[in-house]
């Protein structure tokens, strides 16, 4: 059994991240991942293009140096390889945690599917792009429909429903338009979510205005078969020639995982914990980055999560 002062659960930015400040106060440490390095940015879809702008996306004081005004998912894959090689980072890649348990002593025992591993401290950065969330309606579990959407050439020439208001959705939605595909965009609301991107709103906005794209508003989808879809919407129940469904309807963590650590969840299931140091109600386990925000996934991201790793680990040292 390996022993460390931190285990450190995700290898996304936050966990590398804390990872960096581990390092640097001294302290021994692991980080554990159940996919690839970064493994929910490099499941985000190809051609995607972050809101902010690269300084921000930084991690450990080490430049994210970009040409674009605001950088896209390749540039950030890479550069958090180029931070994991430059830091020395120990990561244990592909490797899933099951189980957290404290001990009568005060340590923990990390249980993966290869080992066990002793710590002090554990910190869970696990994020919440793992988990989407379900439409629970007839045929969602069809071969056909998505909650990930990666690469728009696959929905060439097809009739593709892609259903939400944000950015996941209009990005799948024009992307797949421009190979080819017939588009139908279901929107439960009024509106465009006010959160798209400025410089992709008037896009798809005039797509739409135009018929490119067609549009339910106020409306959801009900049932999905092998061929066709039916839409429900102010007019009445509507069934599409359908090949392809990309249900673009958010994501949230692990909270049966989160539960099974001991971390207490509220009714509206946000984790407890301190934000002066992002401890959980379990002494010695912590919280960090997006994984904080509960089923509220619009308030956390890289860059203002990434000031967690700080306080978890500067509460650590100074506890000896």
């Amino acid at each position: 059994m390996e022993e460390f002062d931190v285990v450190i659960v995700g290898g996304g930015p936050i966990g590398m991240a804390c990872a960096i400040e581990a390092g640097r106060a001294g302290l021994t440490y692991v980080v554990i991942e159940k996919g690839t390095l970064v493994n929910s940015l490099f499941n985000y879809p190809v051609f995607m293009t972050f809101f902010s702008t690269s300084q921000r996306l930084e991690i450990g004081g080490l430049p994210f140096v970009t040409v674009h005004p605001k950088p896209n998912r390749n540039e950030a894959v890479e550069y958090y390889r180029r931070v994991a090689e430059t830091c020395k980072l120990n990561m244990r890649l592909f490797e899933t945690v099951t189980q957290v348990n404290k001990q009568a002593d005060g340590s923990f025992l990390t249980e993966t599917v290869r080992g066990t591993y002793r710590s002090r401290k554990v910190i869970v950065a696990t994020g919440f792009y793992d988990v989407p969330v379900m439409m629970d309606i007839p045929g969602e579990e069809l071969s056909k429909v998505t909650h990930y959407y990666k690469d728009p050439h696959f929905y060439a020439f097809q009739d593709v429903i892609v259903v939400g208001a944000n950015n996941s959705a209009i990005d799948a939605a024009l992307e797949t338009y421009r190979k080819g595909a017939r588009v139908t965009l279901i929107i439960r609301g009024d509106e465009i979510g006010p959160n798209v991107k400025y410089w992709v709103r008037p896009d798809i906005e005039n797509r739409i205005k135009e018929g490119s794209i067609r549009a339910y508003f106020g409306s959801r989808l009900s049932a999905i078969r092998e061929t066709e879809a039916d839409i429900e919407t102010p007019g009445g129940l509507v069934t599409l020639k359908n090949d392809f469904v990309i249900a673009m309807t958010g994501y949230h963590p692990d909270f049966k995982l989160l539960s099974r650590f001991g971390i207490n969840l509220s009714e509206a299931l946000r984790p407890e914990y301190l934000e002066n140091n992002m401890e959980t109600n379990v002494p010695g386990l912590y919280l960090a980055g997006v994984v904080c925000g509960g089923m509220d996934t619009h308030k956390l991201f890289i860059e203002n999560s990434r000031v967690h790793a700080g306080l978890i680990i500067q509460d650590i040292t100074k506890r000896g």
